[in-house]
């Protein structure tokens, strides 16, 4: 049996390479396109997350500066009054000179412990969508580590910042010194510690959460 080949015209195969070529780098661009515009869409999901991020961890530092200002602040006059009384108490001074003393001293102190919002809606809605895992390893790494001393903080001014504190017996006995009664120096210093104690938790634990988050917010790491 005889076959014979059939003869390729040199110029139709240079044809059909070209064509061939043509179809390749066809397919090579649009997928070279989709990546671009894939990560294009990615950097600008991770940057957009990330203004998101630094505003509200920004607001954030602010208010627990504002809160551990404040703190501060009524914490001062609370020592002060509770040195002094315990001072009466040692010298073997009377209950009603103590009252005294207690009427004189108060009108500078109050009996609260402030914290802000430890808010976190910008971080969850990146988790939540994945723009988070398109930020620089480092950066997300640095988030994360905020949002966790955020949390962290969250739970111990929801469960254990006044853990100590007897709120009812409180309230009754700044509204005796206000109305100006007389109240038990005993118990009136036994109320300023449970005060001064969980303010000074409070606020070290907001100094501690805003370490973390001024690190997030440092350009210099970004």
């Amino acid at each position: 049996m005889h076959v014979e080949v059939p003869k390729v015209k040199w110029h139709s195969l240079r044809e059909f390479l070209q064509h061939y070529l043509m179809i390749v780098l066809s397919i090579l661009t649009a997928l070279g396109l989709e990546q671009w515009i894939e990560h294009a869409h990615h950097r600008h999901a991770a940057e957009h997350a990330s203004e998101q991020i630094n505003t509200e961890l920004g607001n954030t530092l602010r208010d627990i500066q504002a809160a551990i200002d404040m703190d501060e602040k009524k914490l001062e006059p609370l020592i002060a009054l509770d040195t002094a009384i315990s001072d009466d108490v040692r010298k073997g001074l009377s209950d009603v000179e103590i009252n005294k003393h207690i009427r004189e001293q108060s009108k500078g102190f109050t009996l609260a412990i402030n914290w802000p919002a430890f808010n976190s809606q910008a971080w969850d809605v990146a988790v939540a969508n994945q723009s988070a895992t398109w930020i620089d390893a480092d950066h997300l790494h640095r988030y994360a580590v905020a949002y966790a001393a955020l949390r962290e903080t969250a739970n111990w001014t929801t469960h254990n910042a006044t853990l100590a504190l007897n709120a009812p017996r409180m309230i009754d006995l700044q509204t005796r010194i206000r109305l100006g009664k007389d109240v038990d120096p005993m118990e009136f210093l036994s109320m300023s510690q449970q005060m001064i104690v969980s303010t000074r938790g409070t606020i070290q634990y907001l100094k501690d959460a805003s370490t973390p988050i001024k690190a997030a917010l440092d350009p210099i790491g970004q």
